[in-house]
């Protein structure tokens, strides 16, 4: 969520869950949901407010399509692309999280120092549908002699895991409706507050939580990779959780997130996973003979949740 202005916001959601979440923002602002099951009869604050879906063409000139420039050199390929000193100025001063709506290139921007790669350097540069081409080819144009590379979906979730961010789907939400806190953002839900929607299921939930989750990381390089699901182990042999996300690390380490008991949460502790768990065929050990192979669960370590710069 972007505060553009003092009473005007930018939010960008999840893509899979666009239709539902624009429903249920609509649903809300025209009373047409219950939003607090002690006092079914309230409406929420700021029914009034108008909300304007910027990927529709009813939007006009204020359209926006995110394009995620990140990098240690993101900053210098973004200014490469000519601005005046003012705009210079601004985009400079920029800190994490921050936004301004400036003209770079000729291209009308709302640019924020945001990304979901865990680069300290990192913009996420909001553009009208028709020019996104234009601005997608002059970065590539100023971008390659700086070594800038395009990037997939499959390199963003490679970056995201490997600096602990999560996953609608993965780290929360999903079948397992993973809450904030259980994604390990608890810290951003301020129940101090006297209400908001889902405080009191928010507080009950906690009331009961077990686990949350934590990064980790195989000991060995060249182990097979790790998939949803795949169950994990403590030093024992109980399972304690199961794998929510894996990637590559740059050191060449498979590294992911998993959700896992609490107290085998804490970072250097020691676990196991079986990978492709699932496909695997069930052997009664007294049935083995001498040369069987059977498969084992790949030692693992938890790791800091965000990587330690």
């Amino acid at each position: 969520v972007y505060r553009r202005d003092t009473n005007k916001y930018l939010v960008v959601v999840n893509a899979s869950n666009d239709a539902k979440d624009w429903a249920w923002l609509n649903a809300v602002r025209e009373g047409k949901v219950m939003i607090d099951a002690q006092r079914p009869w309230i409406k929420t604050f700021g029914a009034g407010v108008t909300l304007r879906n910027l990927r529709d063409a009813k939007a006009g000139a204020d359209m926006r399509v995110d394009i995620a420039l990140q990098g240690p050199k993101s900053r210098d390929i973004l200014l490469s692309l000519g601005c005046d000193e003012t705009t210079l100025k601004k985009v400079k001063a920029l800190k994490r999280t921050e936004l301004c709506e400036v003209v770079i290139g000729g291209f009308d921007l709302v640019v924020s120092r945001t990304g979901y790669t865990g680069e300290k350097m990192a913009f996420e540069l909001f553009v009208h549908p028709d020019k996104a081409p234009a601005l997608w080819d002059a970065i590539c144009k100023v971008g390659e002699p700086l070594g800038m590379k395009a990037c997939g979906l499959g390199a963003r979730d490679s970056l995201r895991t490997e600096a602990g961010l999560p996953l609608y789907g993965h780290e929360m939400g999903g079948e397992d409706n993973f809450s904030v806190s259980e994604a390990g953002f608890g810290s951003y839900v301020k129940i101090y507050k006297p209400w908001f929607i889902g405080r009191s299921a928010y507080i009950e939930k906690e009331k009961a939580r077990s686990g949350i989750v934590a990064r980790f990381r195989f000991t060995d390089k060249g182990v097979r990779m790790a998939h949803n699901g795949d169950p994990v182990m403590d030093a024992k042999g109980k399972v304690i959780g199961k794998v929510t996300s894996c990637a590559i690390d740059k050191e060449g380490y498979l590294t992911g997130q998993a959700f896992v008991e609490t107290r085998s949460a804490v970072v250097n502790t020691p676990i196991s996973i079986f990978q492709g768990a699932e496909n695997l065929s069930l052997v009664a050990p007294a049935t083995l003979e001498t040369g069987d192979r059977i498969s084992l669960p790949t030692p693992a370590v938890v790791v800091s949740r965000f990587p330690i710069s």
